[in-house]
């Protein structure tokens, strides 16, 4: 048996059209239209809409009466007329406007989520929380760059800051992270991580090198001399035991109980770029992070920061406030406290960029740390013991 949908016939529908025969043909185009390609309908749509307004303009002068006249009447008419012509022309560009917008910063949070990929909230035992301020208006990213990796070798992380800010340092801060993102599984001492970075860093000066200045030849003698890069690596064992290597950057401070001070007082080496590191890298001993401790790991623009007087920021002063509040840290909060003091300080007019980074100890027991038996910048000798407190890495 066929069955036939009941219904009019369609050039019953046709003609019963509110519209009329032309209207519902042309509903049908549009709606063809979005379906096939809805990009085309909107794009018609946006060059369509000032058109019409300017037909709208011309016609009303050329063919109304009114438009002809020189009295006071008619000329307030033909004022209002062109007035509600220019203000829906305004209307339409600022829309469209804001359409490009937001698809922009769509595509810059993608970009950011990528390069300054979101922490976890916990790795390995240790509570986290990181954000950052970009100096330059608009930009979601800018020259610091931060990041935790649990590794068989224990936590590790960076902190580290690209001289400038803005869409410039950008090149440079992916070179950093994505060889430490590499180098921390691979290599089984800080230095050796250190030095994988200052060879991603050199490739990448000599690359921007070349293609700034090509009449230069393959190899340029000086790769853009002047940039250079601070960067801070930690690594945390599981017993809590913190080691440093630190180029040109601020020594984190530890949060412990409502004490505030430097990890160490140690001298750092150079930053990375102008000058060579030397041939022995010695880490620095940062003793124990004890169960509740924190360390907060930060740019130079948080301490470089200045209110309308000149004064820099007080960076201690503000933790040691955070703590007051909230006892028993809890990075977030910390986080929320700190940079809520530093726009009040500023009052929102950064000179710099500024990255925050706070990991507190969640640890309730110490394990010992495995015997390394391993060669320099090689590979480790001998399996180790698993860690009993796993949590998700910050691997994607």
């Amino acid at each position: 048996m066929i069955r036939i949908k009941a219904g009019l016939p369609c050039r019953a529908r046709t003609r019963a059209h509110p519209r009329g025969r032309i209207g519902a043909v042309v509903a049908r185009g549009i709606r063809r239209g979005r379906r096939k390609d809805p990009r085309r309908f909107r794009r018609a749509l946006s060059t369509g809409l000032p058109a019409v307004w300017g037909a709208t303009a011309v016609t009303y002068k050329m063919a109304c009466p009114l438009a002809q006249q020189n009295g006071l009447g008619a000329r307030i008419v033909t004022s209002a007329v062109f007035f509600a012509v220019g203000t829906g022309l305004l209307l339409h560009v600022r829309r469209a406007l804001a359409r490009e917008l937001r698809q922009m910063r769509k595509v810059a949070g993608a970009a950011q989520n990528v390069l300054l990929r979101p922490l976890p909230p916990r790795i390995d035992g240790l509570n986290i929380a990181a954000a950052q301020l970009s100096a330059e208006r608009g930009a979601l990213v800018g020259g610091d760059l931060y990041e935790v990796i649990a590794t068989e070798h224990g936590v590790r992380v960076v902190m580290g800051d690209v001289r400038g800010h803005g869409l410039g340092a950008l090149g440079t801060v992916a070179a950093v992270l994505g060889s430490f993102r590499e180098a921390v599984h691979d290599e089984p001492e800080l230095g050796c991580v250190l030095r994988r970075l200052e060879r991603a860093l050199g490739r990448h000066l000599r690359e921007r090198a070349r293609a700034e200045h090509p009449s230069a030849g393959p190899n340029p003698d000086s790769p853009v001399a002047e940039e250079f890069v601070t960067v801070l690596l930690l690594e945390i064992g599981r017993d809590g035991a913190v080691r440093a290597l630190n180029c040109g950057h601020p020594w984190p401070y530890l949060l412990s109980g409502a004490r505030v001070e430097p990890l160490t007082r140690a001298e750092p080496l150079p930053p990375l770029g102008p000058f060579p590191l030397p041939a022995e890298l010695r880490t620095t001993s940062g003793g124990r992070l004890l169960p509740g401790e924190a360390l907060v790991l930060y740019t130079d623009g948080a301490e470089d920061a200045r209110d309308g007087r000149g004064r820099f920021f007080p960076l201690p002063a503000a933790l040691a406030e955070a703590l007051r509040e909230h006892p028993v840290v809890l990075p977030q909060a910390v986080l929320r406290s700190v940079f809520a003091a530093l726009l009040r300080h500023t009052r929102g007019a950064l000179a710099d960029d500024i990255a925050i980074l706070v990991l507190r100890n969640d640890r309730r027991t110490h394990v010992p740390s495995g015997a390394r038996d391993s060669d320099p910048c090689g590979s480790v000798a001998g399996p180790r013991p698993a860690a009993s407190d796993p949590q998700p890495t910050n691997r994607v």
